[in-house]
């Protein structure tokens, strides 16, 4: 499972934080990890190659409610659900007849959905720096201490206290960019929205580390 897959996370009743204009984009995050505790919205995914390719478009929902559960379904232009009870990690892909789970701790810890999703606790896993604020959305670097993190950095920009575009550098040199749409904050989602029964007749491959 490749990590720029959580992107999730991928990060409202609609709840704008009022004054955040000129307010830099850590400290939009940090009150954004305190006063969310779900959000679901819609998202765009676009990546391309370190040869400026462009592979397919992705769209489709989102939804997460902390501490470390998440929903990110792919709907277009193929089918693929990531679901996260908190404990594990569930990637169904339907075409393929097939679930991969893993540990979320093995999964997030220091993946970019670790940013939006987590506990909030970014210094552990990531060097964060800001970065000049851009047609009114404020911009914050994370980059991961880890050399096997699987990514160089991530940029997220932040606008009216709200994610609204997220940026990711891998290590083959792709770019992957996801837009937040339709963003709501703290809406009322049980804890059932984020269990996923394995299929019939699907393969069921747990993945340990």
């Amino acid at each position: 499972m490749q990590i720029k897959t959580f992107l999730f996370v991928a990060v409202l009743g609609f709840l704008p934080i009022f004054g955040q204009a000129q307010t830099s984009a850590r400290t939009q995050l940090n009150q954004f990890n305190e006063q969310v505790q779900t959000a679901s919205g819609k998202f765009s995914q676009q990546t391309e190659t370190q040869t400026g390719e462009a592979k397919p478009a992705q769209t489709g929902n989102f939804a997460f409610k902390r501490p470390g559960r998440f929903k990110w379904e792919v709907m277009q232009p193929y089918e693929q659900l990531i679901v996260s009870n908190g404990q594990q990690v569930m990637q169904y892909d339907p075409d393929l007849a097939q679930v991969t789970e893993r540990s979320v701790d093995a999964s997030v810890g220091a993946s970019p959905a670790a940013i939006l999703f987590g506990s909030g606790e970014l210094e552990k896993a990531f060097e964060l720096k800001e970065l000049p604020t851009d047609n009114g959305v404020a911009w914050l670097r994370a980059t991961p201490n880890s050399a096997d993190a699987g990514f160089q950095h991530v940029d997220l920009g932040f606008k009216d206290g709200l994610p609204v575009e997220l940026k990711l550098l891998d290590g083959f040199g792709q770019t992957t960019i996801i837009l937040f749409e339709s963003v709501q904050t703290n809406p009322d989602l049980p804890d059932s929205a984020f269990r996923f029964v394995v299929p019939d007749g699907v393969d069921h491959v747990v993945l340990r580390q």
